[in-house]
């Protein structure tokens, strides 16, 4: 007979660690994807100005409308913590600069990587507190940030990686074990 692995099993507690959250806590990690916003309004608008080159024109165009697609995510998700009761930060999270243009695309697209991945959780948290017109925002913000992982990905000639799973601050697990991007 078959050894049974224990350890490989989720269970209801490991599939719903995490999305049991307080008011205050989801405004708490809402204002840390706010602060992920603002940095990439900031990394857009400077890469979209610095790269140069006849390689980089068009991506530099691509990276001033993701600019100003970012800010409209800021504005959505600054709403949302404003409805939860909450007061939207106003810190950005460091922004990467190089001199060389693949480290800063390369930059921009980990960002994307690690925001899908915190939106999606996000989104399970939110549906779990019955915030769904919340969880339908960061629905409609993560198809944009797809398509900014996409634009990015092309322009470095790679194939787009999987969304980063989020790590628990608490005790270091992460929550999300299998998070695939769609094929290209």
């Amino acid at each position: 007979m078959p050894r049974i692995n224990y350890k490989n099993i989720m269970t209801k507690e490991h599939a719903t660690a995490g999305l049991n959250i307080t008011r205050e806590q989801m405004i708490q990690l809402l204002n840390e994807d706010l602060a992920g916003e603002y940095q990439a309004i900031i990394a857009y608008t400077v890469y979209s100005q610095v790269l140069k080159g006849a390689a980089y024109t068009d991506i530099a165009r691509e990276l001033e409308a993701h600019a100003g697609e970012e800010l409209a995510h800021a504005i959505k998700i600054a709403k949302q913590i404003d409805y939860l009761g909450g007061m939207p930060g106003v810190t950005p999270k460091p922004v990467k600069t190089s001199n060389d243009p693949a480290v800063m695309l390369r930059a921009d697209l980990e960002n994307e990587r690690e925001t899908v991945g915190r939106y999606r959780e996000r989104i399970r948290q939110a549906e779990a507190m019955g915030e769904f017109a919340l969880s339908e925002t960061l629905r409609a913000i993560i198809v944009q940030e797809q398509e900014h992982e996409i634009d990015l990905s092309a322009a470095l000639d790679i194939d787009v990686p999987p969304a980063k799973a989020p790590v628990d601050k608490t005790n270091g697990r992460i929550h999300e074990k299998h998070n695939h991007a769609p094929g290209r």
